[in-house]
């Protein structure tokens, strides 16, 4: 979702690095664009077993999440939110139009996901093709968030297609067996994305959309 479907990353990378400072962790903003696709949890217990030697206790996750939560909304109610990446309602259309089933794996634990698809992407996406961090015990990079999606959508490894943009994401979906292309919407390097074992990389939504019919 994030980085692939909406250009959020830059709200996340802001509220993470803001956030964890409150509580004495730091985190760059390169860091969170490694990081991405953990879960909420996971992020703060790598960042916490860093500087404290230990994970972090149930409290401080709810409280420093929240305030993570609390800042994104903050920094994109001054943008009038988070735009739509260019190229992907083309893409979508084109899966679509094909009959693929569209299966949404994220990280994330946003309540109001399934209302904000809805109003950006009207008819795309299901409730019940929907992978978040209320329903896996391990985030990516472990592959359990992609072998659920699989098993939601009832096919085979071998009869998907992984759209990522996230390292973590790229392992995650390679773990599970699944064909893996990630689009660099990013800062990070091309080269991030084939070390975590992606099969192609696209520099954009707009050059995957434009390439798709081909791959």
């Amino acid at each position: 979702m994030d980085g692939v479907l909406f250009d959020s990353m830059p709200g996340h990378a802001y509220a993470w690095v803001k956030a964890v400072e409150r509580y004495g962790l730091h985190m760059t903003a390169e860091e969170v664009y490694m990081n991405e696709g953990r879960t909420g949890a996971g992020t703060i217990n790598a960042l916490a077993q860093r500087t404290w030697g230990r994970d972090a206790t149930e409290q401080e996750i709810q409280e420093i999440y929240a305030a993570k939560s609390e800042i994104f909304n903050t920094y994109f109610r001054e943008r009038d939110e988070a735009p739509v990446m260019p190229g992907v309602l083309t893409l979508l259309n084109k899966v679509r139009a094909q009959g693929l089933k569209r299966v949404i794996v994220t990280g994330s634990g946003q309540h109001s996901l399934l209302d904000n698809l809805n109003r950006h992407f009207p008819g795309i996406f299901t409730p019940e093709l929907m992978v978040t961090a209320f329903d896996v015990k391990k985030g990516k990079p472990h592959p359990e968030p992609y072998l659920m999606g699989l098993k939601k959508a009832q096919v085979e490894a071998g009869e998907a297609v992984v759209i990522e943009n996230a390292p973590l994401g790229v392992e995650a979906a390679r773990a599970a067996g699944i064909y893996t292309v990630a689009v660099n919407t990013g800062p990070l390097s091309d080269s991030a994305l084939y070390v975590a074992g992606a099969n192609r990389v696209f520099p954009s939504m707009e050059a995957l959309a434009e390439s798709w019919p081909e791959l």
